[in-house]
């Protein structure tokens, strides 16, 4: 930028002028070669050390700044100059007249001042004595300096204000006078050999003090993006925002560099900026900022990483409205008029007499198209309005047979043509309708007689014979069978009987496994329940209890040693645990029935006491292991345990209102969850997890919440009469068996209505099983054969469950009507265990 430009575009006033000095120390290097970035001086310490220092002000490299007032405006005008800016004109160049008599006075030397001009010379040509000077110059300047200042110390004040004022007036009147002789351009070229740019060294900031955090810092160099080897034959490497020069620091060679290095203990953390080429000693907390930045850590380390985290929306829907009032209807209700209007629009839409712009572009573009017509082609044309018209059926293509020249195995020989002949009189049982002919070129084909004859009669056919749309389905037989997996990708499955356990005299209506898997317990009509061993089939201990054995069940609580059996109207629980081998369990099963409940517990209503009574177990029944005896006004017929083992289901045969009793054995209480019948009570079954029950009637399986105490769904299961229930373990699926020789699954997430229904019996279904580890469920009944299936339940309710039959296996010989009676699955193993109507258990792995 040229020195006036910079003179121009910035205006002070002579009052606030501050001169910025800048002392050359770069031949200093112990202390103050170091020290590159300076700051601007006070204000105060300038104002009065421009009292003293007007003499030793001259050079021009120390001030180089020229401000130009308005004047210098007056002057490029052409017009004459008033007394005023000439006044003012003056007074922006006292302190060059003052350095100018201060030299002439004598107070220094002559060698002093022309040591000095030549200062500024170089200075504004650029050609300043460099950094690397002698040290025996910079002590001369040193002197001089002192002595300057002590010479001025010595003047009192009251001389040096009147040399001052002597001093202005003198040359105010001196440059009236040139100015009034000198036109304007002689002012103006004057102008510009006096404007000179000062420059000041990089100011050194903290970057860290206006609070600013952001990564982006100051530029200090408005040079813009330009190399910086264009500034290698200048003093200077840029300008500042100011438009000052930013001075070049002084240059080292590697022998200054390791020299600094030694003597600067602040060497190691000294960069260099590449923009202004000065060196920044980094600060501490630049330092911590970089060691922050290396550990890959956040900069700020006031920043906290784990604060809790607000949720400031979340998906959670405000039941409470934004208003204290509801909204009109007229707010989400549209008007009459405008519903008529839109429906009119739909309607003219759908009905093709009012076309978007879309459609109506496209008709114009298909306009414009040109139109060709295929006279040869066969395929039909555009459609014509009224009914559709069918194309006529399209004749065979010629044979070998019909060619001119055909081969040798199409024409007919002698047994061929008597045959020919032998037809005449039926002539469409021929083989050809035509005798097929070889002629030694296409020239000697002769017509054919009956051309005009078969293309009336074609063409008679068209028109007479009616022709209709038929739509053909094609459909195979293959595409209707469901694509199932191979059995032998569902394995494990039991495929055949591996063990059978004799000892009953009668027909084994239960059978059931402890929760280890390791014992079975079965109950006979011959009064007698007994426990088998499962790995040998080994009898280990027999209950006679007096009465045919309806049911058995052993508690799923693995910490208790209880098997609940139902023969007539008692509910008996026995404790099998000791004569079997697990006498620790056996003996805190003791200890858990031989406490009483408290009195207040055992109370019960007048209508549940009405059908239900504990009993107290003599010495007797406690030697053959009953523990507990629960006396019922109805016969049992069905017992199920809840999944925690403190709580019983007993289903009583035509009890009514009151055929469902569900016993609490902590408690020693009964009650009665229903007090209307809603149909004849099949069995009752408890939900795995919930506090749910499910309550199965001739034809219809009812849910209840017991906690709720209400109806949650009513399951229709399309048969005429239910057998036999159970509940997935996961608890949203249930499987249903009936005396008509159904299986019926509910996916109970899906529809109150069958998912599939099984038709895979030749009898009555009578017991169905779920694994609770395998996805596996079996089902038996009247006919000969047990059936194993997969049913796989997924997590994703979008996906069905899959339904596969596995395997038929074969049963034991039928008593009477009768041939499996109860199914079980072991807890563990893919084993299956089936209690026969020929008094035996077989196992099946």
């Amino acid at each position: 930028m040229p020195p006036f430009k910079a003179g121009l575009k910035r205006k002070v006033r002579s009052e606030k002028t501050a001169e910025n000095v800048v002392e050359d120390k770069d031949s200093n290097s112990d202390n103050d070669g170091e020290d590159l970035l300076k700051g601007d001086l006070d204000k105060e310490s300038d104002a009065t050390d421009s009292e003293h220092e007007d003499i030793d002000a001259g050079s021009d490299g120390e001030r180089d700044e020229v401000l130009f007032d308005d004047s210098v405006d007056s002057v490029l005008e052409d017009e004459e100059p008033g007394d005023d800016s000439l006044e003012e004109s003056s007074d922006l160049t006292d302190s060059e007249g003052d350095e100018s008599d201060g030299s002439e006075e004598g107070d220094e030397s002559q060698s002093e001042s022309e040591a000095e001009q030549s200062a500024d010379s170089g200075a504004e040509t650029g050609t300043a004595p460099s950094a690397a000077g002698s040290s025996d110059e910079s002590n001369k300047k040193e002197k001089r300096e002192i002595q300057k200042k002590e010479s001025i110390k010595n003047k009192t004040p009251k001389e040096t204000e009147k040399q001052q004022t002597n001093k202005k007036q003198n040359s105010k009147n001196t440059k009236q006078k040139e100015k009034i002789k000198m036109n304007s351009v002689d002012v103006l070229a004057s102008k510009i050999e006096e404007t000179k740019v000062s420059t000041e060294p990089v100011q050194q900031k903290d970057e860290y003090e206006s609070g600013d955090t952001s990564d982006e810092e100051d530029r200090v160099n408005t040079a813009g993006d330009v190399p910086m080897w264009w500034y290698n034959e200048y003093p200077h490497v840029g300008y500042d925002l100011d438009g000052r020069r930013l001075i070049r620091p002084p240059q080292r060679d590697h022998i200054d560099e390791f020299l600094k290095k030694c003597e600067d203990p602040e060497f190691w953390r000294t960069v260099r900026d590449p923009a202004t080429g000065q060196d920044i000693v980094l600060s501490k907390e630049d330092l911590q900022l970089l060691e922050r930045l290396r550990s890959s850590r956040v900069p700020s380390a006031e920043h906290d990483e784990y604060e809790p985290w607000v949720e400031w929306f979340s998906r959670e829907v405000l039941a409470t409205p934004l208003r204290a009032f509801p909204e009109h209807k007229r707010s989400f209700l549209p008007s009459r008029s405008e519903q008529r209007q839109v429906a009119r629009i739909v309607h003219a839409l759908k009905m093709g007499w009012t076309k978007t712009r879309r459609e109506l572009a496209a008709e114009r573009r298909k306009k414009k198209e040109r139109n060709f017509y295929n006279l040869w082609g066969s395929a039909p044309g555009a459609a014509r309005p009224g009914p559709r018209a069918l194309p006529a059926p399209r004749r065979a293509l010629p044979s070998h047979a019909e060619s001119y020249n055909p081969p040798p195995e199409y024409l007919l020989d002698r047994k061929e043509m008597k045959e020919w002949e032998k037809l005449s009189e039926t002539p469409w049982k021929r083989k050809y309708t035509f005798l097929p002919t070889r002629h030694a070129s296409l020239r000697e084909v002769p017509a054919y007689p009956r051309f005009v004859r078969e293309r009336f009669l074609r063409c008679l056919d068209l028109y007479l014979a009616p022709r209709a749309i038929k739509m053909r389905l094609t459909i195979n037989a293959e595409d209707l069978v469901p694509k199932l997996p191979s059995p032998r990708d569902l394995q494990p499955f039991p495929t055949g009987e591996v063990l059978r356990m004799r000892g009953h005299d009668a027909l084994v209506r239960s059978a059931d496994f402890d929760p280890s898997g390791q014992y079975i317990v079965s109950g006979s009509d011959d009064g007698t329940v007994k426990v088998w061993e499962t790995q040998t089939g080994r009898c280990l201990r027999t209950a006679a209890l007096g009465a045919a054995v309806a049911r058995v069940a052993w508690t799923p609580a693995a910490g208790l040693s209880l098997v609940a059996a139902a023969l007539g109207r008692r509910l008996l629980l026995l404790n099998p645990g000791a004569d079997v081998g697990a006498h620790r369990v056996a003996a805190a099963t003791d200890a858990l029935l031989a406490e009483p409940p408290p009195q207040h517990d055992v109370l019960m209503d007048e209508r549940t006491s009405s059908c239900v009574q504990w009993e107290t177990v003599d010495a007797e029944q406690w030697a053959r292991g009953v523990r507990i005896s629960i006396a019922h006004f109805k016969p049992v017929t069905h017992v199920s345990w809840h999944a925690r083992g403190d709580y019983v289901a007993v289903t009583l045969a035509e009890g009514a209102a009151r055929a469902v009793v569900v016993h609490q054995l902590s408690r020693r209480r009964s009650q009665l969850p229903f007090r209307r019948a809603k149909g004849l009570v099949q069995c009752a079954v408890f939900h795995p997890h919930r506090p749910l029950i499910f309550v199965a009637t001739q034809r219809v399986v009812r849910v209840y919440d017991l906690v709720k105490q209400e109806l949650v769904r009513k399951l229709q299961a399309g048969a005429q009469w239910i057998s036999a229930m159970a509940v997935h373990p996961a608890g949203d699926n249930l499987l249903v068996a009936s005396y008509d020789r159904k299986l019926v699954w509910f996916d109970l997430e899906l529809s109150a209505r069958p998912y599939q229904t099984l038709r895979l019996h030749g009898g009555a279904v009578r017991a169905v099983a779920f694994h609770r580890r395998y996805p596996l469920f079996a089902s038996a009944g009247d006919d000969r054969y047990l059936l194993v299936a997969h049913g796989m339940v997924y997590n994703d309710l979008l996906q069905n469950p899959l339904l596969v039959p596995l395997k038929q296996l074969a049963g034991p010989e039928p008593r009477g009507e009768l041939c499996v009676l109860d199914v079980r699955w072991h807890p563990a193993q893919p084993w299956l265990l089936a209690a026969a109507a020929d008094h035996t258990l077989r196992l099946y792995a």
